[in-house]
């Protein structure tokens, strides 16, 4: 119950996962970044278990093949279940066990990794990489949801929808966005509005944070307000 897509911006390697389904709160439980090392995706009867362990060999040098094949290898339900990630290179490698529901697959791209099962055809994630590979004008958020968005047209869940998710991270050990629809009639289109009130003001804060190598950030409220007004005010 579930489609999703991975990617990696080559130029800030950046990582991001977009997520549906028929199923409450699937931004929840289905997707795992971490920063500069890589996004994973865990979906069917899903295992939480399988994030934190895919990114532990990411992190510990092995490809994605390989810890795709570790963590399925370890799991005795992985039939049940289906991963796909992206490695630090932008290398992707995904399964989909032989009991997942039909219809269920991964496909794997230069550009990004689609998965997803219980889904109206293949033709959803075939929509789905395609319109992510289209849209390269659009920002790295509003490119997962374009993609997305076209994977829904093209029958998206079979079930119907209910759910949606989109995280990303940069090279902070915190996430840039993460956005949920937990329960929606039109889940990806509120991931959608969400994103676009992110531009508002968040996108802009986030950059005075505390980060890797500046512990403390910017703590001027006056700077902080001044560059969100200015921003607000180029309808940037």
């Amino acid at each position: 119950m579930t489609w999703s897509i991975i990617a990696r911006d080559p130029g800030t390697g950046t990582f991001g996962i977009a997520v549906a389904s028929r199923f409450f709160a699937v931004g929840a439980r289905v997707p795992f970044i971490e920063a500069s090392v890589g996004a994973v995706a865990s979906q069917a009867l899903i295992s939480p278990l399988y994030g934190p362990a895919a990114l532990d060999l990411l992190r510990a040098g092995k490809s994605a093949d390989e810890a795709v094949a570790a963590v399925i290898g370890a799991d005795a339900g992985s039939e049940s279940r289906q991963l796909h990630l992206v490695d630090a290179q932008g290398r992707a490698a995904g399964f989909t066990g032989g009991q997942c529901v039909d219809w269920c697959g991964h496909l794997v791209t230069p550009l990004c990794s689609v998965a997803g099962n219980m889904l109206a055809g293949p033709q959803v994630l075939d929509a789905t990489a395609r319109a992510f590979a289209e849209n390269a004008r659009l920002s790295f958020a509003q490119r997962l949801i374009k993609a997305m968005q076209a994977g829904e047209a093209a029958g998206g869940d079979k079930r119907g929808r209910q759910s949606a998710g989109l995280l990303t991270y940069s090279d902070q050990p915190y996430s840039d966005l993460d956005l949920r629809s937990d329960d929606h009639p039109d889940p990806l289109g509120e991931l959608e509005r969400l994103e676009q009130v992110s531009r508002e003001r968040w996108t802009i804060f986030r950059t005075f944070l505390p980060k890797k190598g500046d512990p403390v950030g910017v703590t001027d409220r006056t700077v902080i307000d001044a560059e969100i007004a200015r921003h607000l005010s180029e309808g940037l």
